[in-house]
């Protein structure tokens, strides 16, 4: 049987022509990463190859490694391996993987999102055989309203809380989300505070895309200093010490996962705004005719059930398991130096 281009193992995606793997979940020798969220850029890889405008991201939150960065459709090869890095849209710097060995093409996305969110690099479609393709939303359930709509009602809900006097703590994840909501909140409205872990990926990002002012909070910060302003913050500051002296202060939380009714209660959230950094169902299947793939692999998410709904189109789809944790709302994944920016929220 032929051996295929990529396969799945216990360490990750491995190509086995290139000896080299995909986002791998445990060590190895090197490694193609496709983004920084820590649950596909993780620590202890011999070498790292990643997208240019990902290298400071990685670096930041895994210190000093070994890492070489690429531009947008620059082609590399290892042992006759042709890659090359090209837009996910996901997050800034978020690639999708494309694999060229012996007139067969694969394309591995990682995470990705085709909503142009004007901060990332937009989506851009790659033609190939195969296709391994997430499905953190893959349900029919799952239909975005328009960011400018989103960010519209973000807007508004903050504007009538500065008119109630109260301050505006709104729930992003630290790298991704968090710069997405700022670039298009409107500082007209008041202050725009971030907490300290938020704040220090902000300075990362700051180097190679504009956004508005932000404030750190630190623990000179008054309350009356955050009194109708917005204070950006990880969805683990929730219920934390940190945030109990920004009373009277009313809570928002920006994911995929508000589309769910009741999500927001269970997470004793005030007001919801569904905004992913992810595709929703139509966003996939778009997506997935627009390579022209016939083969497609499903990961993480809502694998199975997209799957077989992929077969009953005609799709040679299988699903495969990887470790790749997620990254909207509760599902963070943070590094220790994050979960001690977060704990203190000061550095």
């Amino acid at each position: 049987m032929k051996q295929p281009l990529l396969a799945f193992n216990d360490k990750g995606i491995y190509c086995a022509a290139a000896d080299v793997y995909l986002d791998p979940w445990r060590a190895v020798p090197k490694a193609i990463i496709t983004h920084g969220h820590a649950d596909h850029s993780r620590w202890g890889h011999g070498s790292y190859i990643t997208q240019h405008m990902n290298v400071p991201i990685i670096r930041h939150r895994l210190g000093d490694i070994n890492v070489t960065g690429k531009d947008w459709g620059e082609t590399f090869t290892i042992n006759g391996v042709k890659f090359s890095f090209h837009p996910a849209g996901h997050i800034v710097g978020s690639a999708q993987v494309r694999v060229e060995h012996k007139g067969e093409v694969w394309v591995f996305t990682g995470d990705y999102k085709t909503e142009d969110d004007g901060l990332s690099t937009p989506y851009e479609v790659v033609k190939c055989h195969t296709f391994i393709t997430e499905n953190t939303f893959g349900l029919p359930a799952f239909k975005w309203t328009p960011q400018a709509e989103v960010m519209a009602d973000v807007n508004s809900w903050w504007a009538q809380n500065r008119a109630d006097g109260q301050t505006s703590i709104l729930f992003g994840y630290t790298l991704g989300k968090a710069q997405r909501l700022l670039k298009h909140l409107d500082p007209d409205i008041g202050r725009i505070y971030t907490h300290g872990a938020v704040e220090n990926m902000t300075q990362v990002i700051r180097q190679m895309v504009d956004l508005p002012e932000t404030i750190r909070i630190t623990p000179e910060t008054r309350k009356e200093d955050l009194l109708g302003s917005i204070v950006l913050a990880p969805p683990s500051a929730h219920g934390s010490t940190w945030i109990r002296r920004m009373t009277p202060y009313v809570t928002g939380s920006a994911s995929g996962w508000m589309a769910f009714r009741g999500h927001r209660r269970r997470r004793a959230i005030d007001k919801g705004f569904v905004l992913s950094d992810h595709c929703d169902w139509p966003g996939l299947l778009e997506s997935i005719r627009a390579t022209g793939a016939e083969k497609i692999i499903c990961t993480h998410g809502y694998s199975d059930i997209f799957s077989t709904y992929l077969r009953e189109l005609g799709y040679d789809a299988r699903t495969e398991h990887t470790q790749y944790e997620g990254d909207e709302g509760d599902t963070e994944v943070r590094t220790a130096a994050e979960a001690e920016d977060e704990e203190g929220g000061t550095q």
